[in-house]
């Protein structure tokens, strides 16, 4: 259902910490002529954190009416409480929105158990595609390779995940409990030649923000099986995607992307703060190289 490059989009704000909807707008046209295979507003990258509710679907709306069905829109939708998960997934369909992505609750650390029946509840709620996002590093909840295959098997609208554990196996082990139809997405992107080769199908990338058209070559030879080509992209992004995580993201890919479109808003919302003198040196210096 959903492959390639997909980048988790970076939401431009104004100097007063407005949304930018001109900028967004711009970058998602942009993003669809590089060769982006799907967009993903408000996740992570997109300081999803920091938006109001409001906010937060209202740019899910933008998403989809720049797209214009051209490209998949998946929705970041997730909360640590169920009621607010389940409201947001009713608001990314409403929105439009092809599909949601949702965390396990973080914070809270439930059990396997409690992470099962979370997800039992958002997809008895709402018939929308679901992307499991599993990254422990941020919530502190892994979903474990046999909840990921207990899920998928209960619920037909849960399609997939975004692994972002860093456990290559993982993509193995998940193949084997959920089926070969269940879409493997890597979450990072260092990671994503590996990731592909034992089986996955695209990564929703914070790279494909800066270098878009490249992600999407890189992602292209790898589905059609030329890793040769594939590894060669891979060498040339590798110091990009190392760069983008030498401060807090989205920091450094917000400076980057100032960088390749020039008059792209800088301004990220507290706590998140301007990358260092030392991460924007990074920065440079793999932009440089590609």
């Amino acid at each position: 259902m959903f492959s390639g490059s997909i980048p988790a989009l970076v939401t431009p704000f104004a100097a007063d910490g407005s949304f930018d909807e001109g900028a967004y707008r711009d970058f998602i046209e942009w993003q669809i002529a590089e060769g982006s295979a799907a967009l993903v507003p408000v996740g992570t990258t997109g300081e999803a954190a920091t938006l109001t509710a409001e906010e937060h679907f209202h740019i899910v709306g933008i998403c989809v009416d720049q797209a214009q069905g051209r490209v998949p829109v998946i929705a970041g939708a997730g909360s640590n409480d169920t009621r607010v998960a389940i409201h947001n997934i009713a608001a990314a369909k409403a929105a439009g929105a092809d599909a949601a992505l949702m965390v396990p609750p973080y914070y809270n650390r439930p059990n396997q158990e409690g992470i099962f029946r979370h997800f039992e509840a958002i997809a008895e709620s709402c018939d929308l595609p679901i992307i499991l996002y599993n990254v422990p590093g941020r919530t502190v909840t892994d979903i474990a390779v046999e909840t990921v295959a207990r899920i998928a098997h209960a619920f037909p609208s849960v399609v997939g995940i975004k692994d972002a554990t860093g456990q290559l196996q993982r993509v193995s082990s998940q193949r084997a409990g959920a089926g070969a139809d269940f879409c493997q997405l890597s979450g990072n992107d260092e990671t994503a030649l590996a990731f592909n080769a034992m089986g996955g199908v695209g990564c929703i990338s914070v790279s494909a923000n800066v270098a878009p058209r490249l992600c999407a070559e890189f992602q292209a030879a790898c589905a059609a099986g030329d890793y040769t080509a594939a590894r060669a992209l891979h060498d040339r992004l590798f110091a990009l995607h190392l760069a983008m995580f030498t401060d807090a993201s989205p920091g450094p890919v917000k400076y980057a992307v100032s960088k390749v479109r020039p008059g792209f808003p800088e301004t990220l919302r507290l706590p998140m703060t301007w990358p260092s003198e030392a991460s924007r040196a990074a920065v440079d210096a793999a932009m440089a190289a590609l």
